[in-house]
């Protein structure tokens, strides 16, 4: 059999899971290749922990080159074009020529929207390491945490971020010096995990004293008057801004003939194919309608969290490895997920089920503890680490931590 050809756009979690999984599966007569533009690799879900000053940046940053396995090209680079029909990519460091492609380019911010000197965001790591600065130094008032536009990354960051706000001043003594509002354009929080996991987390901001404002749309900002401005609302002055910033897909998705009119990829919700064959999309950069509606005024859409990267990863990886092989049952991507939300006080709670149950995902939190928390650290420290025993002996122990529990955890 002579070797095929995997290039697989993008860095990020979908991207590294997918390469590393291909490397396992395939024989060496295969090339697997990664082109990224930044190779140093920072890991999301830590940085609500450096906004709080509970990481540094350097500790949650890793080269990418040292989180893939032996044998894959690691290719720094941009993607200019992608040329599916003709099996052909354009980067900054060459033209490339695939067999199968794999696009985990994920979602751009977009924060121009929004006046930058005005405004803070836990959203990259750079922002989070500032907000530190700015949340150190507050004397009081009033804080608005802003959902400025759908859809964005991770659903359940923006509700895990005011109650470890709040938590950062009450540790301090501060709590009540600052008043802490959450405001979104979705009827509820975290809509498109279902109606029972909505109403619990927006209990946990009750208890958190955070203030949550659903439905409200923003429509500009005045740096000036400190003034925030919805959409058929009443302003809102505020003493602090953080604000999840627009998001969108990258230009060169736009202009690939991928993407739909909002510029995200649609894939067969169940295969990740596009409409090329032997182009897959993974993770933030895709749009899988959900089957169900449990509002109507809210079109269900998957979220885009790094879980299902991961997972879409996985079925990716395995789909192309046994089509080489020339086997005709492949797997599927099923839409069970999972979230670990940081209330604080070294408490989380658990949410886990499936996002693609009808007529509503069916998606649960379990009790809050500190079981999630040292999980979600678990987590942390075994993605951050090379290949090796160390990273063998995490994924071990977390493995074993979720079978307790009756979690499907694959890593």
């Amino acid at each position: 059999m002579s070797g095929r050809t995997v290039v697989v756009l993008g860095g990020g979690i979908g991207g590294l899971v997918a390469a590393n999984g291909l490397r396992r599966m395939l024989g060496r007569e295969h090339r697997v290749l990664v082109v990224e533009k930044n190779l140093r690799h920072a890991f999301a879900p830590s940085f609500l922990w450096v906004m709080t000053g509970d990481r540094q940046q350097a500790e949650i940053t890793r080269d990418v080159r040292n989180l893939v396995r032996p044998g894959i090209e690691v290719i720094e680079g941009e993607a200019l074009a992608i040329h599916p029909a003709d099996r052909r990519v354009e980067t900054s460091a060459g033209t490339l020529n695939f067999d199968y492609l794999i696009v985990s380019l994920g979602a751009e911010l977009a924060p121009e929207s929004i006046p930058a000197s005005a405004t803070h965001t836990f959203f990259t790591a750079e922002g989070a390491a500032k907000l530190h600065e700015a949340l150190s130094s507050f004397a009081g008032g009033k804080i608005a945490i802003v959902i400025s536009s759908l859809p964005y990354k991770c659903p359940g960051a923006p509700h895990e971020g005011a109650m470890l706000i709040a938590d950062f001043f009450g540790k301090r003594g501060m709590r009540d010096k600052v008043d802490i509002h959450l405001f979104t354009p979705e009827p509820a929080p975290m809509p498109v995990a279902g109606p029972e996991l909505g109403e619990a987390v927006r209990h946990m901001l009750e208890t958190k004293g955070v203030t949550f404002h659903p439905s409200h749309k923003l429509a500009r900002y005045d740096p000036e008057s400190s003034e925030l401005h919805f959409e058929g609302k009443e302003p809102f002055h505020c003493d602090l801004l953080v604000t999840i910033p627009p998001h969108r897909s990258p230009e060169v998705i736009r202009q690939s003939g991928l993407a739909n009119a909002a510029g995200w990829i649609p894939v067969n919700y169940a295969t990740l194919e596009t409409k090329h064959p032997s182009a897959y999309a993974i993770g933030d950069i895709t749009a899988i309608p959900l089957p169900g509606r449990w509002k109507p005024d809210v079109p269900l859409m998957l979220p885009k969290a790094g879980v299902f990267a991961h997972a879409e990863a996985q079925i990716v990886a395995r789909r192309i490895t046994q089509e080489i092989a020339g086997t005709r049952e492949k797997p599927q991507f099923c839409a069970d997920g999972y979230c670990m939300l940081e209330a604080g006080q070294d408490l989380a709670g658990f949410a886990f089920g499936n996002f693609f149950a009808e007529p509503a995902p069916q998606v649960k939190l379990q009790k809050i503890g500190k079981t999630w928390h040292l999980g979600k650290v678990l987590f942390e420290q075994w993605w951050l680490s090379p290949f090796g025993l160390r990273r063998e002996v995490l994924g071990a122990t977390l493995k074993l931590g979720a079978k307790a529990y009756g979690i499907p955890l694959v890593l």
